[in-house]
Order: C-alpha cells, then structure tokens, then sequence
C-alpha cells in the first residue's frame, strides 16, 4: 500500500486515539509549566546572577507553553477535521496525506510536498 492512500478504518482510529492522547498530555504539560512562566518577582531578596538566571529559565519556560498551546490548537484542529470527514486530507491539495506522516505527527494539516512548500516561502 503507498503511503500516500487513503487511511484505512484501523489506522484513523489509531490516529485519533493518538490525537486523544496528545490532547491530554499537552494539557498536562500546560498546566505543569504554568508555574514556570509567572512573572520574575524582581523584588525578591536574590543575587543579580540568580535573578538573572530566573529571567532565562521563565522565558524558556514561556517560549515552551507557546508550543504546547500552538500543538495543542493543532490537536484540537485535527480533531475537528476528524468530526467534519475531512482529517487526513491535506489542506492545501487535498490529496491523502499519508500514514506514515500522520503517524510521526498526527495532527498536521498539509502532506510531505506542501509543508515543504510552505517552508520554503
């Protein structure tokens, strides 16, 4: 079978089991890290360098809540698309997007070719 055929009933159900999974565990994530990316109390009583070093492990924190919250927008679009008849389909040409991509990452919206396309804009 190519990887580019249509899902089988077998694998979109793993699919979205995966989807279902990810939701959960990116919700975890999120509210694991919220802690992290509150404010830096600048006027706690620490040295510069510990200060400083808050400062780097917040925004990194921040940084990484941006991408779960992003991932999770994704998950939560694909699963959308799983209600509508739509999911596994790429958005840009429409054709099957393939299981082995939808495996690896279950909640992209565009096949190998138009993703590349995109990135190279």
């Amino acid at each position: 079978m190519s990887d580019m055929a249509e899902l089988t009933k077998t694998q979109r159900g793993e699919l979205v089991e995966s989807l279902r999974a990810l939701v959960v565990q990116l919700a975890e994530l999120l509210e694991s890290t919220r802690e992290d990316s509150k404010p830096v109390d600048l006027d706690q009583p620490i040295g510069r360098l510990s200060r400083m070093d808050a400062m780097q492990q917040q925004s990194m924190a921040q940084a990484a809540r941006r991408g779960h919250e992003l991932r999770l927008k994704q998950v939560r679009a694909a699963l959308a698309a799983v209600e509508a008849g739509e999911y596994g389909d790429c958005r840009s040409c429409e054709e099957p997007i393939g299981y082995g991509r939808l495996k690896a990452r279950p909640e992209t919206p565009f096949c190998v070719a138009c993703q590349s396309s995109r990135e190279q804009r």
